[in-house]
């Protein structure tokens, strides 16, 4: 339920400034900084004169963000009161950017818990504005007939309406910008299926909103008076199907006009395994955005626009938002995906550096091969490992490994790169993420795909040196594939793979050499 405290004025923060006198920068934490929409945030909020912290369970993933020497980050989950009291002690505005989706059973629950703890906190460290980024509620449904990914979202909000701190909730349908999960699910549908036989939710109306005019409304609440605590709809100029949307985006493309066929008896659940099967977007996230779409959702208010006034061009149409989203895509030009967060359940221990770390046994595959190629061109390949360019070794070996593994529920081989020839530390890269990069020396990944137990892959470039080399011409290439199981079936797991690690480990290390001598023949000038 929207609701004011007392009537307040439409711009401002409740401070009175003159027009020589520009409001004072505020200090903002944002959660969920390692996310989509969390990761684009921090530096609009940075460029806008505020100063900035970042609380994340991994705050070294934010290591190689561009704005990262701008922004403080601290270690925190909002599971954590001790923790997220810490975080916000000296904050003006805290922006709640996180939620449980897809984390099975119980999100619900966590989610709640989570919001209630944040704003406790919150109001223990005298925090001034909470802004939460939700999603719509549809007109007249009960909270028991929304997808329990909408109810929770809802819930949140209440949460933080009813509680001690002002708060600005933000409600947004399909969000439309280069990397977006819901961007990412409508451009593999519609590039891959030129027919498509589809569920009868592609007729729901929605009102899909651009990722900027999202980060322009979030900045802007910053500043909302004192005595606003409500919720706002938040959406684009167009209101479409989501069949509509396909089509759109097919023009957009330049695609040849698609036929649909639409199929009532295609559940959420099957809907969402169709997706996973069709898009990058695992089936254990691509089910509450397949429910979700269940119900109509489009703005009931534009209230927003008070507080937060439309600049000339906003908000952004479904055409220019699509052709923005698409043409940062071609041009590798994306600074967050969907893929930022990890998967629920995925790993996040830090790489054993004893052998005998936890008690227990951590297997190793080694390999090393010298090259002529120099440091510079094996570096370039290595950075370039996965996405299109692939894995260099037993390209059906990986894809079924891929295939086996998005049937268990995980993220599969085609999450593909954030970026065709750069890394930074928290990318995902297929069913790796990256948890050190030392440009020129290491690329160590982290495993995230279904296993029983934790694993590493680690590629070095050493420079080349001994008898005959005192030129430091060439290099040496190092590889590390690292296993530390879990029970009897990890190490039955590790057994039963090890006799075609020659294969697939051994073949990487030579196709990579090989690729780098290839690379430093085109360009003998780099050497």
């Amino acid at each position: 339920m929207d609701t004011h405290r007392t009537p307040g004025a439409p711009h401002g923060d409740g401070a009175q400034h003159s027009a020589e006198d520009p409001p004072a920068p505020l200090h903002c934490l944002v959660t969920g900084a390692t996310g989509y929409i969390g990761g684009r945030l921090v530096p609009e909020l940075l460029d806008a004169g505020h100063r900035v912290r970042c609380m994340a369970r991994s705050p070294e993933r934010l290591r190689d963000h561009p704005w990262a020497g701008r922004a403080e980050a601290v270690r925190g989950d909002v599971t954590d009161a001790a923790a997220t009291e810490a975080a916000l002690r000296g904050i003006d505005v805290a922006y709640y950017l996180v939620h449980s989706l897809a984390t099975g059973p119980g999100f619900e629950e966590r989610d709640r818990a989570a919001a209630r703890t944040f704003a406790a906190a919150a109001a223990e460290a005298g925090v001034r504005r909470i802004v939460y980024l939700g999603g719509p509620v549809p007109a007249g449904e009960p909270a028991r007939d929304l997808s329990p990914h909408l109810r929770s979202r809802a819930e949140v909000g209440e949460i933080f309406l009813r509680g001690p701190v002002p708060a600005t909730v933000l409600r947004a349908a399909v969000v439309i910008g280069s990397g977006s999960a819901s961007f990412e699910m409508l451009r593999y549908l519609t590039e891959r299926l030129p027919v498509m036989v589809t569920p009868s939710w592609l007729g729901t109306r929605v009102q899909p909103i651009a990722v900027r005019d999202v980060l322009r409304y979030l900045v802007g609440s910053a500043r909302m008076p004192a005595d606003v605590n409500r919720s706002f709809d938040i959406g684009g100029p167009d209101v479409v199907t989501y069949e509509q949307m396909m089509h759109r985006y097919a023009a957009v493309a330049e695609l040849p006009p698609r036929r649909i066929v639409r199929v009532p008896m295609l559940t959420p659940r099957l809907s969402s395994l169709w997706i996973g099967l069709v898009t990058p977007v695992p089936s254990a996230l691509a089910r509450p955005l397949a429910e979700s779409l269940r119900h109509e959702v489009v703005c009931e208010d534009r209230d927003i626009a008070r507080y937060v006034p439309d600049a000339p061009g906003h908000p952004i149409g479904i055409d220019r938002s699509l052709e923005l989203a698409l043409k940062r895509v071609r041009e590798a030009n994306v600074s967050t995906r969907w893929s930022n967060a990890a998967l629920p359940g995925a790993p996040s221990d830090p790489l054993p550096t004893d052998p005998d770390w936890a008690g227990g046994s951590l297997y190793t595959d080694r390999r090393t091969r010298d090259t002529e190629a120099g440091p510079a061109e094996l570096w370039r390949i290595i950075e370039g490992v996965g996405g299109e360019n692939g894995w260099y070794s037993a390209p059906l070996a990986w894809a079924v490994r891929g295939w086996l593994d998005r049937l268990a529920g995980g993220a599969g081989i085609r999450r593909g790169r954030r970026d065709a020839a750069r890394l930074r530390v928290g990318d995902s890269l297929d069913f790796w993420r990256v948890e050190e990069i030392e440009p020129g020396r290491l690329l160590r990944l982290r495993a995230e795909m279904r296993l029983p137990g934790l694993a590493w892959l680690e590629l070095y470039v050493d420079p080349r040196t001994g008898p005959g080399r005192s030129d430091g011409a060439g290099a040496r290439y190092r590889q590390r594939a690292l296993f530390h199981p879990h029970g009897l079936l990890g190490h039955l797991y590790w057994w039963s793979v090890s006799p075609f690690h020659a294969v697939v480990f051994g073949g990487m290390a030579r196709n990579i050499t090989r690729a780098a001598e290839r690379l430093a023949a085109e360009q003998p000038a780099a050497r």
